[in-house]
């Protein structure tokens, strides 16, 4: 948990100081630098229009993280409302989650496609398109924990005492929901900066004047002979921070699941 701790850490700080970290600006173009090596002056080389790849890096790192962190907190929060409605109420539960299985029987890379494909390309376009097929696995979470504990005594002592049903799912059932949530969010998060790395690669993510992880491979894969160092940097930032937020989550869930930490 540690090390994906500092490493998650290092990346945000990369992301967030990324005009101060940046040698250049990473849209200046500069034809008679194209396809230079790594050197002193550009230290991960340049692209095919001479622009710096470092800065351009530095300045994906942004969106890439942004997208991921945007798509968690969205798909978390929408994701945890309809699951406590659902569970709860039983006639609410069976709509519900027969929508919520069918958006889940559709791959989330397609489902991304389509809705990208009826809007223009954007970064909030992206966001929601991600959220979207991320939403019914959080309602799946929260619901079979509020399916475990709407029976329980103390659920059932508070009902007998009159407390109304926003008293039992804030005070009773909610906190219970918040381990598992962090644990879940995690992965949205990693999982939402390689959909979006896919998307872009594929031409149906962000515009390509955005600089990002996906849209710097997508642009140099015809270049990967002669300058390999174009899909090399931003493919090794883009592994690094998702292994940091596996890392991260992996040591959440150790450290919030009672039975692990006493096993541990």
């Amino acid at each position: 948990m540690v090390g994906g701790m500092v490493l998650f850490s290092l990346m945000m700080i990369m992301a967030v100081g990324a005009p101060y970290w940046g040698t250049l600006d990473p849209l200046e173009l500069n034809p008679i630098e194209r396809l230079h090596a790594p050197s002193m002056d550009h230290w991960f080389g340049t692209d095919m229009l001479g622009r710096d790849l470092y800065s351009r890096t530095i300045y994906g790192s942004r969106i890439s993280l942004m997208v991921g962190v945007c798509v968690a907190a969205l798909s978390v929060t929408i994701g945890l409302a309809i699951g406590l409605l659902s569970g709860y109420h039983r006639h609410v539960d069976a709509i519900v989650m027969r929508v919520m299985d069918g958006v889940m029987a559709i791959p989330a890379i397609l489902l991304a496609i389509a809705l990208i494909a009826l809007v223009n390309a954007s970064v909030q376009n992206v966001i929601i398109a991600l959220t979207i097929p991320e939403i019914p696995r959080v309602v799946r979470v929260v619901r079979a924990v509020v399916l475990s504990l709407r029976e329980q005594m103390y659920i059932e002592a508070s009902r007998a005492t009159g407390a109304n049903l926003l008293r039992i799912l804030g005070r009773h059932i909610l906190p219970n929901t918040v381990a598992p949530l962090i644990v879940q969010g995690t992965y949205i998060c990693a999982s939402a900066i390689i959909l979006e790395a896919y998307l872009s690669f594929l031409g149906a993510g962000t515009p390509p004047e955005i600089s990002s992880w996906g849209n710097i491979m997508a642009e140099g894969r015809a270049y990967v002979r002669i300058a390999f160092w174009i899909l090399l940097f931003p493919g090794v930032c883009l592994a690094t921070t998702v292994l940091a937020i596996n890392l991260l989550g992996d040591g959440l869930r150790d450290t919030l699941d009672p039975k692990l930490a006493r096993r541990m």
